[in-house]
């Protein structure tokens, strides 16, 4: 049991979200005595985040849940530089247009997590000041104030020189502004913590450092763990690519199978990082063993699902699991590839085309792998022609058939006129 006092991170501590910080007994001291403001920083490279971004959300909503204020950072300044942490080369350089309109789709995902009413948390862009520094003057009365020396120490640098890569001085000035963040933060909303990944780190100690110097305050900071699976992939990938958490970019029913079928040994961690559930409750489900730690897999993917989408979206998932894994009936709601009556008649359509133009495969090669072993069918029937094609004469339940790949990857092929 740890001694930690504040409900914060008692709880956070608990669930296994702390990798470093600056001085988490103050912390915990100062959360004790009144409630206080902290931000995490989030860049809009894209108009979605995906799974790799869900314990900062988690963070920010658990630091409201007890009272405390939260800011969301949008970097629509700093994703004009690129940030190099545990990046090999440059990222894409966006305009600021397409900056903006990431984060416009940005903000109903955060909406989901946090309660920006009545100023219980803001959601702030750093291109507001960021945009109007003068650069002379910016190096003048920042640029005294870090050293290279240090800055050469932090693994976003180190890694990337080690490895013999580019590091352009754009990049170079991303832990400079970063830093600056926190000082304009803290100056301008009182703000003491900053949240983060621990390849943030060092970004992090910069900007305690400037913030000391300048402002004369004292802040801290707090990283959480890279989250990595029980054999060692980088979390949020899958064979399909990222695990996007907005509905436009990746089905409710793929993001819910994503979360069914992960490994057994990651259960119970990602159920303590990734969902709301009483840790006792944690605890009863973590005695399952075998096949009924399926059961404690179901519960993490609805419960990761209601937060990320919504609770309908998880109940329905979770019904066309049922009827697809255990009652073995055909579900309306499963992705849904369709075919016109005149199509079947007149010309051949290739199993394999189906299963690649679905994306439950990419080439040739893997579906005559996959037929080899029997992993495609039917309905039940296992397909066993490279070459076979749909024909008319299989459907007959609705004019609706089921194609599966594998024991995760389910679709409907339909008949239409």
């Amino acid at each position: 049991m740890s001694n930690y006092k504040s409900e914060f991170i008692k709880e956070i501590n608990s669930r296994g979200f702390i990798n470093q910080a600056t001085d988490l007994a103050a912390i915990d001291k100062k959360l004790l005595k009144s409630k206080i403001t902290a931000y995490i920083g989030f860049d809009a490279t894209s108009d979605s985040l995906h799974v790799g971004s869900l314990i900062p959300l988690m963070l920010l909503k658990w630091f409201q849940n007890y009272g405390n204020k939260p800011i969301a950072l949008m970097g629509g300044g700093t994703t004009m530089v690129g940030d190099p942490s545990g990046k090999d080369t440059t990222r894409s350089m966006l305009e600021i247009k397409d900056i903006k309109n990431n984060i416009k789709s940005l903000k109903k995902i955060f909406n989901k997590f946090i309660d920006f009413k009545k100023d219980k948390a803001l959601m702030l862009d750093n291109y507001e000041w960021l945009s109007k520094k003068n650069y002379i003057d910016f190096i003048r009365s920042i640029g005294s104030h870090l050293t290279i020396n240090r800055m050469l120490t932090f693994d976003s640098v180190k890694l990337r020189l080690s490895r013999e890569q580019p590091l352009s001085f754009l990049e170079f000035n991303y832990m400079i502004l970063q830093a600056y963040d926190f000082l304009y933060l803290n100056k301008n909303y009182n703000c003491e913590i900053q949240m983060g990944g621990s390849d943030q780190w060092g970004n992090i100690i910069n900007g305690i450092e400037l913030t000391r110097r300048i402002n004369n305050k004292t802040v801290y900071g707090i990283t959480s763990p890279l989250i990595t699976t029980s054999s060692g992939k980088k979390m949020g990938k899958s064979e399909q690519g990222a695990i996007w958490l907005n509905k436009e970019r990746l089905s409710s029913y793929d993001f819910y199978q994503y979360w069914r079928n992960v490994e057994d040994n990651d259960v119970i961690k990602f159920l303590k990082l990734f969902t709301f559930l009483d840790l006792k409750e944690i605890d009863k489900l973590s005695k399952l063993k075998g096949s009924d730690l399926n059961e404690a897999k179901k519960i993490l993917a609805y419960e990761v699902t209601k937060i990320c989408r919504n609770k309908e979206e998880a109940d329905n998932v979770l019904e066309t699991s049922s009827n697809v894994f255990e009652k073995k009936n055909i579900d309306d709601r499963l992705i849904t590839y369709k075919i016109k009556n005149n199509e079947i008649i007149n010309k051949q359509i290739k199993i394999i085309d189906i299963l690649i133009q679905l994306q439950f495969i990419k080439t040739r090669s893997e579906a005559k792998r996959l037929i080899k072993g029997g992993a495609i069918k039917i309905d039940k029937h296992k397909v066993n022609d490279i070459t076979a094609n749909v024909k008319k004469d299989m459907f007959k339940n609705n004019n609706t058939i089921k194609i599966s790949c594998g024991k995760k990857k389910y679709a409907n092929i339909k008949l239409i006129d």
